[in-house]
């Protein structure tokens, strides 16, 4: 896509940062044993899709690479939506907090794979470089 330049003005990683940083602060409120565990780990996941997001651009050289940082980036949304689960059953965040997670992460995991699906526009044809 000739018109973004940067990763940062990409929607899906738009999306993917504020949801990540939407996850850190409800996650203060998790209980301290969870620190290590179920905090950690759904902080982690969140932020991995961002930045695999962020590897996948600067890789768009690679279609292959591209696509599978990509494919990365899917995996750790689906983790996340996995740990908001948990966070659901173990009573850490509301039914109506886990939807709106729950269907964001689909909406970026939408973006992700129309971004793999559709690679051709995203990657950079070397011959032209």
């Amino acid at each position: 896509m000739s018109a973004i330049k940067f990763h940062k003005e990409l929607k899906v990683y738009q999306a993917a940062f504020s949801t990540a940083m939407e996850i850190y602060f409800l996650s203060k409120n998790f209980p301290k044993e969870e620190t290590y565990s179920l905090t950690d780990q759904i902080r982690r996941s969140s932020r991995s899709v961002c930045s695999n997001i962020t590897e996948a651009w600067r890789k768009r050289r690679y279609p292959k690479y591209f696509e599978f940082k990509l494919s990365d980036s899917e995996g750790e949304a689906a983790e996340t939506q996995n740990w908001l689960d948990f966070a659901l059953a173990c009573g850490y965040i509301s039914s109506e907090k886990h939807n709106e997670l729950y269907k964001k992460y689909d909406a970026i995991i939408g973006m992700i794979v129309n971004m793999i699906i559709n690679s051709e526009k995203w990657t950079i044809n070397n011959k032209d470089s």
